[in-house]
């Protein structure tokens, strides 16, 4: 088993602290059916930095457990199923060989998961026929985020990384 060192504890707290603080600093458009969030972009960082994992599901749980009591969060079900599905896509992140394919886990994860979930929460009599608008407009905002964001902040890192790219 791995030994954390000071440098990934310190990584950790840091990455979870700005997750938190990015998530709930842009709360308007970080919450809701239409959302981008910023945040997101750091699912990307498992590539190099495998403690980026529990750091971003941390992160997340913060943000979405503060964004319930700010009343911008759809409550415990966010709280539970957002986090756990960052928490997905972050480790599925981290098992991706290819850096442009670093970003899709938390794209299509957070589109499945999220979808249903503002489906399920938002629109309970449209039953299934919600999720299909919820999981394209997650989608986008996460392509807008991982993609749009994250890409940069990989190759910004890639020099500082503990592992070459395949």
């Amino acid at each position: 088993m791995k030994r954390f060192t000071t440098l990934s504890i310190t990584r950790m707290a840091l990455l979870a602290a700005i997750y938190a603080a990015l998530t709930l600093a842009l709360a308007p458009i970080s919450f809701g059916q239409f959302q981008i969030r910023v945040s997101e972009a750091m699912t990307v960082l498992p590539f190099f930095f495998p403690e980026a994992v529990p750091a971003l599901f941390v992160g997340c749980l913060l943000a979405n457990l503060l964004g319930t009591l700010m009343g911008v969060s759809l409550g415990v079900l966010d709280i539970v199923f957002g986090s756990l599905a960052t928490l997905l896509a972050a480790y599925l992140t981290s098992k991706c060989k290819k850096l442009w394919l670093a970003p899709l886990p938390p794209v299509v994860i957070n589109a499945v998961v999220i979808g249903a979930l503002l489906a399920y929460t938002l629109t309970p009599e449209a039953g299934a026929a919600g999720f299909p608008m919820f999981a394209g407009s997650v989608g986008l905002g996460q392509v807008a985020a991982c993609y749009g964001l994250g890409i940069p902040l990989l190759l910004a890192v890639k020099k500082l990384a503990p592992r070459g790219i395949g």
